[in-house]
């Protein structure tokens, strides 16, 4: 990232960061460009401003008109393929069409829900994923997805939490950074390249009370220290376009806000790419109670210099009329007009608007599956492991498999897969089936519930017969696709219907248990974790699921994921996240007094009392970062090349890590850092580096972070990005929890 330095005050937004560079394109596209513009009426000049979907009546027409740039969620290939002959060939300018589609984790071939990406905390896997979904998308025609959404969350209740990668700016930037790396390849001009969309701009993790579309009321320093960095990783990488969020940031909807767009993104960050508004927010300005009518919605958009509105017609509708009312200029329209065309010369779609599906390589072949299993296997967090009894041990004869999870292969996809097919999907049973023949393994299946959220538990009999005589119990819990994702949230994020009576019942016949709880979002299942022997936390896995857990399972594969939020214990404890203040009065296990040790009658004081709930204390269930392995690693000779640094100079950490297990496995080394005293209160401790590292039994290695003290920088009350001079502490570990403790000093 650049450095950040304080620009000017714009508005109700601080204006920072340096200029970023944008892939804008050479000088010669920016003469056909112009050369093109000069040649466009009004009505097709708002025309390429004009996004619809694939059913619009009369589309084709339009097309032929030159009154749409760009159509959303068209997918048959042939259809497409004559969309675009029309707008090459038969419209007046011959200007090809962009073809979007939410290409959110895989096309075909459908990889573990972004937030299960973020848990392999491997962004070079991250982005080899996006390059499987790229070329799957642009076989079919598409050439731009709706993707990377980089929206910071601390709230699991949001249903969106799965489209995203997590509560932490830094690991999101990275995640969101390697998503339009994926995407975009080498070249964005490469036939098998599609333009990202980095969403959604701005705060729409913060939405309140984890209810989508809700308000987002954020503090200006946790906007800019918290909400843009990862949108600005994504444009240094070069991210095509930015997508507007549906919330009201502060009162000002995204779509309207020109502080935000025009003043920040544009002027400030030099951001040239398209800026999209997401599905109809345009016109929802009317709603959000900001304009009166979407005449005045249009007008406000333009002014934030938004280029293209998503399916709703607000700018088809009104934009000449403000035009001729004097309230626009057409050198706005051209603007706009101007950074569309760009983007489909870059995609090279004046060259080579027409593709041939055979020139790709097929769907679902056997290296994009190999991919999907890889993430999949990275994904899945070990959260707990009693007495090792995973990995599945060798002399295990029968094991019964229970829950609704288990052989559910449209579920097990996740949300937003319009493009997969629950006919690809290999599920944990059928998996486990063919391995326990192998192994010669007997192995019983039950339902136990006919879906997640059914209240009862079906042939109970059945099931503990097969329990008491097997050795091992494998539990597949966890919610339904359709129960996390756009609009749907949830305030009671336990696990849903009779699961948690299932995992009762089955504890109390004594068999070993092991769950595998796939879901969209960290659940809540704080009751039954005591009763259970191992649990892994599988997120939604995509197409391999069954494979890949069948792999941690059995031990092919050692966990090596890492949680990219915290897991409260109860829905009570939200907003909990790891880079939380101190406060004056910070909790500690010897200042909580649970709520059934509190006498009767108690006198009512505060004398020493701190920051915490009296029945669920200030800790969470999971910790950010923390997972487990079937081997153990040993973290070493951490050194600091020099403990007193100037502002400009940079950290050199160095240590050792050894496997000091019996398993081949990674483990992810996590640097953090403290300042222990600012002009604000700054977080306990937030993420700065990170690094998987695999070893052999016994292998050790070297490893070297460098963070600039630039990164160690915040918005100070007068909302200057500076970096303070003081005292620090770092920590270098293996969660946000745990590592080996250095101070250091900024002069």
């Amino acid at each position: 990232m650049n450095k950040i330095v304080t620009i000017l005050f714009l508005g109700s937004f601080t204006l920072l960061f340096t200029q970023c560079s944008t892939k804008n394109g050479n000088s010669g596209t920016e003469k056909k460009v112009d050369i093109i513009l000069s040649q466009m009426s009004i009505e097709e000049k708002i025309g390429q401003l004009v996004q619809k979907n694939a059913d619009f009546n009369n589309l084709e027409e339009m097309v032929r008109s030159g009154k749409v740039g760009s159509v959303i969620n068209e997918v048959n290939p042939e259809r497409i393929l004559k969309l675009q002959k029309i707008a090459v060939e038969e419209s007046r300018l011959g200007i090809p069409l962009l073809i979007g589609r939410d290409v959110i984790h895989g096309f075909r071939t459908i990889m573990p829900i972004p937030l299960a990406q973020a848990a392999t905390w491997n962004p070079e896997l991250v982005e080899k994923g996006a390059r499987v979904a790229a070329t799957e998308a642009a076989s079919q025609g598409i050439r731009w997805s709706f993707a990377p959404m980089i929206d910071v969350t601390r709230d699991p209740r949001w249903g969106r939490v799965a489209e995203g990668f997590g509560e932490d700016s830094y690991l999101t930037g990275q995640m969101g950074a390697a998503v339009v790396e994926g995407f975009q390849g080498e070249n964005l001009s490469n036939p098998n390249s599609i333009a990202a969309c980095a969403k959604h701009f701005a705060a729409y993790g913060w939405a309140e009370g984890g209810r989508d579309y809700n308000s987002a009321n954020i503090s200006e320093n946790d906007l800019y220290d918290i909400i843009l960095p990862p949108f600005k990783e994504c444009i240094d990488v070069g991210a095509a376009s930015i997508m507007t969020a549906f919330n009201d940031i502060n009162g000002i909807p995204a779509s309207g806000n020109s502080a935000l767009l025009n003043d920040l993104l544009r002027k400030n960050w030099g951001y040239n790419g398209v800026v999209v508004s997401d599905w109809a927010s345009v016109v929802q300005m009317e709603t959000h109670g900001y304009t009166p009518n979407q005449k005045e919605a249009a007008y406000k958009s333009l002014q934030a210099s938004l280029d293209m509105e998503m399916v709703s017609s607000a700018y088809e509708d009104y934009l000449i009329e403000l035009l001729e009312e004097g309230r626009i200029s057409e050198t706005q329209i051209n603007d706009a007009v101007r950074r569309i065309l760009r983007m489909k010369f870059d995609l090279g779609l004046f060259d080579k608007p027409i593709f041939q599906t055979n020139d790709f390589p097929e769907l679902l072949n056997e290296n994009h599956l190999e991919v999907a299993r890889k993430i999949a296997q990275e994904s899945v967090v070990l959260l707990k492991n009693s007495n090792s009894i995973l990995p599945i041990k060798i002399g295990t004869r029968k094991i019964t498999v229970i829950g609704p999870m288990a052989d559910a292969p449209h579920e097990q996809l996740g949300t937003w897969i319009f493009d997969g097919s629950k006919e690809d999907a290999i599920t944990p049973l059928q998996s486990l089936r063919e391995v326990s023949e192998i192994l010669g393994i007997k192995t019983f299946y039950h339902k136990g519930l006919d879906l997640s959220r059914s209240k009862n538990i079906e042939d109970w009999n059945s099931i503990q017969n097969d329990v008491k005589q097997s050795d091992l119990v494998l539990l597949f819990l966890g919610e339904e696709s359709i129960l996390s994702g756009e609009a749907h949230s949830r305030a009671d994020i336990n696990l849903p219907g009779a699961q948690m009576e299932l995992v009762s019942k089955v504890a109390t016949l004594g068999k070993p248990t092991v769950a595998t709880i796939m879901a969209g979002r960290p659940l809540t299942f704080f009751d039954i974790e005591p009763m259970l022997n191992a649990i892994l936390y599988a997120w939604h896995p995509g197409t391999m699921a069954g494979p890949a857990i069948t792999d941690l399972l059995t031990g092919k594969v050692s966990p090596s994921a890492k949680l990219p939020m915290t897991f409260p214990k109860h829905v009570g404890q939200i907003p909990i996240y790891y880079n939380h203040k101190n406060t004056g009065k910070p909790a500690s296990n010897e200042t909580w007094v649970k709520i059934d040790d509190i006498p009767r009658e108690a006198v009512q004081y505060s004398i020493g009392n701190t920051s915490l709930y009296l029945d669920y204390g200030f800790e969470p269930l999971y910790p950010f970062g923390f997972g487990l392995s079937y081997s153990t690693f040993e973290v070493s000779n951490i050194k600091l090349e020099k403990n007193k640094l100037a502002v400009g100079d940079s950290l050199i950490i160095s240590g050792k890590i050894k496997n000091t297990g019996k398993y081949h496995a990674a483990e992810v080394v996590q640097v953090y850092t403290h300042q222990l005293f600012g002009s604000r209160t700054r977080p306990v401790k937030e993420l700065k580096a990170f690094s998987k590292i695999t070893l052999n039994p016994d292998e050790s290695k070297d490893f070297i972070f460098k963070i600039g003290t630039n990164d160690l920088s915040f918005h100070n009350p007068e909302m200057k990005s500076i970096v303070e001079s003081g005292k620090y502490l770092l920590w270098v570990g293996n969660s946000s929890q745990s590592g080996t403790k250095i101070e250091f000093e900024i002069i």
